[in-house]
């Protein structure tokens, strides 16, 4: 696995390195050698946060834990990580076809139930009306929701805002 490690609003050592490396290193079984895993970590306050993404194949798998130690979040985000594929082990061998993704090293002492299906239980539609990013914000937070998509007025482009789990917000816009 190729590591790219960056910090926000910290300073990140030799030792947060090796123990990114080494804790995350423990999902290498499962993809192949050339993967690359994008790690960041930052301290808002009190909050240690450690967020992991790993894009293979078409796939992303992401995690993202915080607490009042570095070290600690790291444990638990390699656990967050670990529990997606366990959970989702058969979606991903169908959909990837072994490319990227090894599922014969599924071997795990626990056995976690794997979701079957993904069940769908209400459908909405609405219009989607051309507005300011900030506009799309007070909408959804009117509205009471943890996410809204809209069009975007100066994009012409559908995208979406959601609120973050550390209150901020966040925007997804589409790549062609």
């Amino acid at each position: 696995m190729k590591f790219i490690i960056s910090g926000k609003n910290i300073e990140v050592t030799e030792a947060l390195k090796e123990k990114v490396t080494k804790k995350i290193s423990k999902l290498e079984k499962f993809f192949n050698p050339d993967t690359e895993v994008h790690v960041t970590l930052s301290v808002q306050k009190t909050r240690q946060i450690v967020e992991v993404t790993i894009p293979f194949n078409g796939v992303v798998l992401r995690a993202e834990e915080s607490n009042g130690d570095m070290y600690a979040a790291i444990d638990k985000v390699v656990d967050v990580l670990e529990r997606q594929i366990r959970k989702n082990k058969t979606r991903l061998e169908k959909k990837l076809h072994e490319v990227a993704f090894r599922v014969e090293n599924f071997k795990f002492e626990d056995e976690v139930p794997e979701e079957h299906n993904f069940e769908i239980v209400r459908s909405k539609r609405f219009a989607v009306k051309p507005m300011a990013v900030e506009e799309a914000i007070l909408q959804m937070n009117l509205i009471g929701h943890e996410f809204f998509m809209f069009s975007n007025a100066d994009t012409k482009e559908v995208n979406v805002v959601y609120r973050r789990k550390d209150g901020n917000y966040g925007l997804i816009e589409p790549e062609f």
